[in-house]
C-alpha cells in the first residue's frame, strides 16, 4: 500500500482530497488493509463529470482511498497480464504508446505495399461506446481463466462491480487506473482470436481502434465478417457503423489522429483546428504549447509548427 501511495502521489500532491488523506496516512492505510483482510471492503460511490477530449466523455472519479487501492491492484496485476498480451497491442502499456503504434503502422504499410510499389488495403475499425459496453460477467469469466487466487478474484470483482454505465453489469469507469488494464485483458481475447484463429500478422490495436493491412481487399472484407461475429458473440461488443472502412493506403488512412500516406503523414484537420484554438494567446514556453510541438515532430507538420508558434506569446 505504501509503495502504491508513492506512485499515486505523482502529480497529485496539491489536491485537497489527497492532502486530507495524507494527514492520517497510516491510519487510513491500516483501515483499508483491515477491510481487505476481513473481506468487508466496499468501493465508494463515484463523482461523475464530463470532459471534451476532444469529443465529450463521461469521467467517474473515486475517493482517494479507492484510487490508492486501484494503484495497488495495478502494480501487482499489470506485470502478469502484460506478459500475455500480443506485441501489437499498444494502449496503456510500458514501452508502447501512440508513437510506437504509428511507426508500426508505417512499417506494416511498407511491407504490405512492397515498399510502396503495390496497393496496400487497410481495414480500420472502432468499437462503439467501448468502456460503457464492456460486459462485466464476460470480464470476470476471462479473469477466472487466468487467476486462481480467490482473494484476488473477490477484490477485482468488487472494483468491477462498483460501477455500471447503461445497465447493471455493463461498463467500466474511464477514471479508474484498473480500467486501463482490464480493457486490455478484455480485448486480449480478441487479439488472440486475430492472431491464432484468423492468423493475421499485420494487425495493430490501440484501445478500441484497430487496423488490419493486406494486399487483398476481399480478404479484409471476409475478416470484417469474422470479427463482427466474434465481438458480438464473445465480448458483447459492436463496431461503430460510421467508423469502419476499407481504403487504400495511398488514398490516406486516418489512424490515431494522423492521416497516413506512403511518403508522409499529416495531422487530422479537426486536431489542427483544436490545437491552434488552444495555443492562441498562450506563452511560448507553456506546457500545452510544448506538448503540441512535441506531437508535431512525429509527422510532416513544419508549417503547422510555425502557425502554433506565431499564435503564442513569445517571452
Amino acid at each position: 500500500m505504501l509503495a502504491a501511495w508513492k506512485e499515486f502521489l505523482n502529480g497529485k500532491r496539491g489536491k485537497d482530497d489527497v492532502q486530507e488523506f495524507e494527514l492520517q496516512l497510516m491510519s487510513n492505510i491500516l483501515s483499508l488493509h483491515s477491510d481487505l483482510e476481513d473481506r468487508t471492503y466496499h468501493h465508494s460511490e463515484y463523482w461523475a463529470f464530463k470532459i471534451s477530449d476532444p469529443k465529450p466523455r463521461d469521467i467517474h472519479k473515486a475517493l482517494v482511498r479507492d484510487r490508492l487501492l486501484h494503484h495497488a491492484i495495478h502494480r501487482k496485476l499489470y506485470p502478469f497480464f502484460d506478459n500475455t498480451f500480443i506485441f501489437n497491442s499498444y494502449s496503456c502499456r510500458k514501452s508502447k504508446g501512440t508513437h510506437k503504434a504509428l511507426n508500426r503502422f508505417r512499417e506494416f504499410a511498407r511491407i504490405i505495399s512492397k515498399n510502396h510499389t503495390k496497393t496496400a488495403w487497410v481495414l480500420k475499425c472502432d468499437i462503439k461506446k467501448f468502456f460503457a459496453s464492456v460486459d462485466q460477467q464476460v470480464l470476470v469469466g476471462i479473469l477466472r481463466k487466468c487467476i486462481s487466487d480467490p482473494d484476488i478474484l473477490w477484490l477485482v470483482g468488487r472494483v468491477v462491480g462498483s460501477f455500471h454505465s447503461t445497465a447493471p453489469g455493463k461498463g467500466l469507469p474511464l477514471g479508474n487506473l484498473t480500467s486501463q488494464l482490464l480493457v486490455n485483458v478484455y480485448m486480449n481475447e480478441f487479439d488472440q482470436f486475430v492472431k491464432h484463429k484468423l492468423k493475421t500478422k499485420y494487425y495493430i490495436r490501440y484501445a478500441d481502434d484497430f487496423v488490419f493491412l493486406s494486399q487483398d481487399r476481399k480478404r479484409l472484407e471476409q475478416t470484417l465478417r469474422y470479427i463482427l461475429v466474434f465481438l458480438r458473440n464473445e465480448l458483447k461488443l459492436e463496431l461503430h457503423p460510421d467508423k469502419v472502412s476499407i481504403s487504400s493506403f495511398a488514398s490516406g488512412v486516418d489512424f490515431l489522429g494522423w492521416v497516413h500516406f506512403p511518403d508522409h503523414r499529416i495531422l487530422r484537420t479537426t486536431t489542427k483546428r483544436r490545437m491552434l484554438k488552444r495555443t492562441c494567446g498562450l506563452e511560448e514556453k507553456s506546457s500545452t504549447v510544448k506538448s503540441y510541438l512535441g506531437l508535431l515532430k512525429h509527422g510532416n507538420a513544419q508549417k503547422l509548427q510555425e502557425k502554433v508558434l506565431s499564435a503564442t506569446i513569445a517571452l
